[in-house]
C-alpha cells in the first residue's frame, strides 16, 4: 500500500532519516544540485520533472531532468543553489522551511572534465504542497516542458525498467528507467527517482539490481 508521503507523519519521518547526511552535504562543495519537487497534483502525490530545452549545450539538452543546475560562488551551499534554480527555470518560489534534506550525491562525468573527473550533483528534497504544473512559467531558454508523474505511476513495477551499458564489448553497469509517462526517464534522473522511492515509500519499492552502485559517464 502506498504510504501517505504528504502527512506531517510521513515528512518527519522522512526529514529524521536525512537530517544526518543533511548537515554533512550542505557544508561540502559540489559541481551542481537539483531540487526534487514533491508535489500534489489534484490530491494526488507525485514527482516534478522538467524536459531541458533542445536549445541548451551540452549533452543533456532534450534530456527529462529535476530542476537545478550548476553552484554559483554566491550560493550560500547546495540547497540555496537547487532553490536558486528552480525559481529561475521554473518560477516556483521554494522556502527553505520546505526543504526536507538532501539526497545521497550522485556522479556526472560531462565532456569539459577529464576521463577520471566525475562531477557531484546533489539533490535536495522539498515539498511544494498543492501545485497546478499548468500555472507554471518556465524559463523557455531552459526548459521545453514541465511534467508530473504520480508516485503511484513510479512505484509500478510495469512502469520499471533498467537500461545495460557496455564499454569496449563488457558489461560495464545498470541505470534504472522509468516508462509509459510523457517522457522516458532515464541517467541521473533516474538514479535521484529511485533513492527518493526508496526514502518515501521503502515498502513498496525495492530495486531489483543486485548492487547499488551506480556509475555514470
Amino acid at each position: 500500500m502506498l504510504p501517505d508521503c504528504l502527512s506531517a507523519e510521513g515528512e518527519r519521518r522522512c526529514r529524521r532519516l536525512l537530517a544526518g547526511a543533511t548537515a554533512r552535504l550542505r557544508a561540502r562543495p559540489a559541481a551542481a544540485a537539483v531540487l526534487v519537487p514533491l508535489c500534489s497534483v489534484r490530491g494526488v502525490p507525485a514527482l516534478l520533472y522538467t524536459l531541458r530545452s533542445s536549445r541548451l549545450a551540452g549533452s543533456h539538452k532534450g534530456d527529462v531532468s529535476f530542476p537545478g543546475g550548476k553552484c554559483d560562488p554566491t550560493d550560500q551551499d547546495v540547497v540555496h543553489t537547487a532553490l536558486r534554480e528552480t525559481h529561475e527555470e521554473l518560477g516556483l518560489t521554494v522556502s527553505e522551511e520546505h526543504v526536507w534534506g538532501v539526497l545521497r550525491p550522485v556522479h556526472d562525468r560531462p565532456v569539459t572534465l577529464l576521463p577520471q573527473q566525475k562531477a557531484t550533483v546533489v539533490p535536495v528534497l522539498a515539498g511544494v504542497g498543492p501545485l497546478d504544473p499548468q500555472s507554471l512559467r518556465p524559463n523557455p531558454e531552459e526548459v521545453d516542458e514541465v511534467f508530473v508523474l504520480p508516485l503511484a505511476h513510479l512505484l509500478q513495477a510495469q512502469n520499471q525498467g533498467y537500461t545495460h551499458f557496455c564499454r569496449r564489448g563488457h558489461f560495464s553497469y545498470t541505470l534504472p528507467v522509468f516508462l509509459h509517462g510523457p517522457h522516458r526517464v532515464w541517467g541521473l534522473t533516474a538514479i535521484i527517482t529511485e533513492f527518493t522511492l526508496q526514502l518515501l515509500a521503502p515498502g513498496a519499492y525495492q530495486p531489483r539490481l543486485a548492487s547499488s552502485e551506480r556509475p555514470t559517464g
